[in-house]
C-alpha cells in the first residue's frame, strides 16, 4: 500500500495540489514547450489525476504565469521572453538574501540539521557526472526548502513564483552553458552558511548566486 503524497511540512497533498505540482514540474523544466497548447483531458490522462483537479491546477498556473487562457482557443503554456530576466533578477536579488538570512536566524536545529545534511549531499555527489537535468533538480530542491525553511509563507510563495520564471529561462540555455556544476555547487557553501545560523554570510551567498545566474545566462545570449 502506498502512502499519499505529502508536503514538505508532512501534511498530505490534494489532488488538486498533486496536479499542480505535477504540471508545474511539466511546464518549468520545459517538458512541455513554451507556447504549446495544453488539452486537460491528455493532461490528466497522462499524470493519472481527474479533470477536475487538472482545471483547478491550470487556473492556479495561470495565476503563475506558467500558463495563459484565451477564450474559444484553449490553455497554452506561456513563452519564455529572455526580455523578462532583468525584471526576474531584481526581485530574486532583494527577496532570496532575505530568506537565507530569515533561514539562518530563525530556523530550528532539526532543519538545520537537514539543510547540512542536504551540502554533504551534494558535496559527496559527482556533480561533473550527473546530466542537466538531474543538476536542476537539484537547483529546485534547494531553492525550494531554503525558501521553506525562511518561515514566512508570503515570501516563500513569491520567491516559488520567480526561482521557476527563472528556471525556465535557464532550462531553454542549459545546454549552452558552460560550467553549470560551478552554480549548483554554490548550493553548498549557502546551505552550510545557514545550518549554522551565519546570517551575513548566508545573505551575502544568496545575493551573488542569483547575480551569478543572471550574468552567466546574458553571456551566452
Amino acid at each position: 500500500m502506498t502512502t499519499a503524497p505529502t508536503e514538505l511540512d508532512g501534511r498530505p497533498l490534494s489532488l488538486a495540489d498533486r496536479a499542480y505540482t505535477a504540471i508545474q514540474d511539466r511546464l518549468i523544466m520545459l517538458d512541455i514547450p513554451p507556447m504549446a497548447p495544453i488539452e486537460d483531458g491528455a493532461l490528466s490522462e497522462e499524470i493519472g489525476i481527474g479533470r477536475t483537479p487538472v482545471r483547478e491546477a491550470l487556473k492556479r498556473l495561470e495565476l503563475d504565469r506558467l500558463v495563459v487562457s484565451y477564450p474559444r482557443r484553449g490553455t497554452f503554456a506561456t513563452a519564455v521572453d529572455i526580455t523578462d530576466l532583468a525584471y526576474i533578477s531584481e526581485i530574486r536579488a532583494q527577496l532570496e538574501p532575505l530568506a537565507a538570512r530569515r533561514a539562518a536566524v530563525t530556523v530550528g536545529q532539526p532543519v538545520r540539521t537537514e539543510l547540512a545534511a542536504l551540502a554533504d549531499r551534494i558535496e559527496a555527489g559527482d556533480v561533473h557526472a550527473m546530466d542537466r537535468r538531474e543538476l536542476m533538480q537539484w537547483d529546485l530542491r534547494v531553492h525550494r526548502t531554503m525558501y521553506r525553511a525562511a518561515g514566512n509563507p508570503h515570501l516563500e510563495d513569491t520567491l516559488v513564483r520567480y526561482h521557476n520564471l527563472a528556471t525556465r529561462i535557464f532550462c531553454l540555455f542549459l545546454e549552452r552553458m558552460a560550467h553549470f556544476d560551478r552554480h549548483v555547487g554554490e548550493h553548498v557553501g549557502l546551505l552550510r552558511a545557514i545550518a549554522v545560523g551565519n546570517a551575513d554570510r548566508a545573505e551575502e551567498l544568496a545575493r551573488v548566486h542569483v547575480t551569478g545566474f543572471e550574468k552567466a545566462v546574458r553571456a551566452i545570449i
